[in-house]
């Protein structure tokens, strides 16, 4: 697809270790019955809750940070809304940590904050969810690196071999101008598609920012997502 990134970017060092070196292994669903439960559906609305898509709302207190809103529609390459798409959110904290246990980063956890969330989109295409700004955080990859803030996304059609994954940023972060994921998208209008847009519309007084975010999933117009990574 153009605008796709080589899976082995040098400036991404951890490209290197984590694309796949061996062709894809195709199976056959004749041969071994089991492999169709790859294409069987992995969840049901009802599994999905209103408090899911508010990761404000997830813990006891409230989380410290910048609260926002982030929303948009799902769509086909001929504008079509994707209905019924379950997308997936993670995230660091305002302070730049997520609460793993493999994240050393020295910035404090929120008690307040995990940092995921989901949602199911309506009839319209469109998701949202109520979050918290996340925070840059150092990543090694090379001297003074620093990731700009992002949010990843997943989305999964009504099966695991339908997933694509892939990361929104914020418009006017300094840091993206930096950020090696971001440059491995070579494509100028590709990088673009990546970076959300602020809403006043989406912004509710005295209480969140809005950004929006649509995401076109297939087609020239594709939004880039870590396929084949």
């Amino acid at each position: 697809m153009p605008g796709q990134p080589v899976r082995d970017y040098p400036p991404y060092r951890g490209s290197g270790l984590r694309h796949p070196r061996q062709p894809l292994v195709e199976i056959d669903a004749l041969a071994d019955p089991e492999s169709v439960e790859l294409s069987g559906p992995v969840f049901g609305v009802t599994d999905v809750t209103d408090l899911d898509a508010d990761l404000t709302r997830q813990h006891a207190g409230e989380p410290l940070g910048e609260r926002i809103t982030v929303s948009g529609r799902i769509l086909d390459r001929t504008g079509r809304p994707v209905r019924g798409q379950l997308v997936e959110i993670w995230q660091a904290n305002a302070a730049g940590r997520y609460a793993h246990h493999r994240d050393r980063h020295r910035a404090p956890l929120d008690p307040h904050f995990t940092g995921a969330g989901r949602c199911v989109t309506d009839d319209t295409g469109r998701y949202s969810f109520t979050t918290i700004k996340p925070g840059a955080y150092p990543w090694g990859n090379h001297h003074n690196a620093w990731r700009p803030a992002h949010i990843h996304f997943s989305f999964f059609g009504s099966a695991f071999t339908q997933r694509l994954v892939t990361q929104m940023y914020f418009p006017g972060d300094p840091l993206i101008a930096y950020d090696p994921i971001l440059a491995s998208v070579t494509a100028p209008e590709a990088r673009a598609r990546l970076v959300a847009a602020y809403d006043p519309e989406l912004s509710s007084p005295d209480w969140s920012l809005g950004y929006r975010w649509d995401v076109i999933l297939d087609g020239p117009s594709a939004t880039w997502t870590e396929e084949g990574r």
